[in-house]
């Protein structure tokens, strides 16, 4: 597995070896070892979670506070996503700035989203199929948002590759 740093303290870019050939392909989706080791330190998932979604779907930007505070290892095994991790850790050098990477089925590469980060993506193809593991459990009393399209974060969502299309729903709290 090749490990790539972002801009963002703690937040990887992991890309598997495939092997493939005109049968298909195999690659090892998650190794405990490999994923403590490329991260630091010893990491615990709870739970794994499936999303399906149309094109135009944005979805986030969620985080959960405290002692719920989810770190999100995502990929993309159907369609493709334009993801991003906002970094919302007051104290933080990299506090407001966010990081985007394209996940797909084709490009297998995976999103380590520590703690602390505020996490959404936007389907870029026909639909998508997103999985995720997480650290803490989800608990909707301690969930919060940040809005897709803050001037303040200005990410540049590929929207223009839509032509126009996007769905949204409103969320509640920001960090700010």
């Amino acid at each position: 597995m090749q490990v790539i740093p972002t801009e963002i303290e703690g937040v990887l870019v992991l890309e598997p070896k495939v092997f493939g050939d005109a049968r298909g392909f195999f690659m090892e989706s998650f190794n405990q070892q490999a994923f403590d080791a490329a991260v630091g330190a010893p990491v615990n998932f709870v739970q794994d979670n499936h999303s399906r979604s149309a094109r135009g779907v944005l979805r986030g930007l969620h985080f959960q506070t405290g002692e719920h505070a989810q770190g999100k290892l995502v990929r993309v095994v159907r369609g493709r996503v334009f993801d991003v991790a906002v970094d919302i850790r007051r104290g933080s050098p990299t506090f407001g700035r966010w990081v985007g990477v394209e996940l797909s089925e084709d490009n297998h590469r995976q999103l380590w989203v520590p703690p602390g980060l505020a996490h959404g993506f936007l389907v870029t193809s026909d639909s998508a199929d997103f999985l995720y593991k997480t650290t803490a459990y989800y608990a909707p009393q301690a969930e919060g948002a940040v809005r897709w399209d803050d001037p303040e974060l200005a990410i540049a969502w590929p929207l223009d590759a839509l032509g126009g299309r996007r769905r949204t729903r409103p969320r509640r709290r920001s960090p700010r």
